[in-house]
């Protein structure tokens, strides 16, 4: 087993830079008019996500990293909500919202193993 040496060790930080990625993809088909509203919240979520992961690794105190992993938590949750407003929108498609909604709960499953494994 690899030793975690820093935060892009890990594979749900990697997850996340994954998700931002598709995020900035799927968000550059939509409405100008969304420019600074729903797109800068979605990408706004999804960059919190391994954000939140890095800081919460860096964080001396288990407390500390555990409340910045579920703030990342709270971040795929809210992810996947502007994603479902932006299909009933008809901004992306429900194959799209299905991609990215399954790596968004991927990740979700890891934050929440790593969170158990915190005790």
């Amino acid at each position: 087993m690899n030793k975690i040496k820093n935060f892009k060790d890990l594979k749900v930080w990697q997850k996340g830079i994954e998700i931002v990625i598709d995020t900035y993809a799927l968000t550059k088909k939509f409405p100008k008019e969304e420019l600074y509203s729903l797109t800068t919240q979605i990408k706004r979520s999804a960059i919190s996500i391994p954000s939140n992961i890095a800081e919460g690794f860096k964080r001396f105190h288990i407390k500390e990293n555990k409340q910045f992993f579920y703030v990342a938590q709270a971040s795929l949750a809210e992810l996947e909500t502007q994603l479902i407003i932006a299909k009933e929108l008809d901004f992306i498609s429900e194959i799209a919202l299905v991609s990215l909604t399954e790596k968004i709960d991927h990740a979700s499953k890891m934050l929440s193993s790593l969170l158990r494994k915190m005790k």
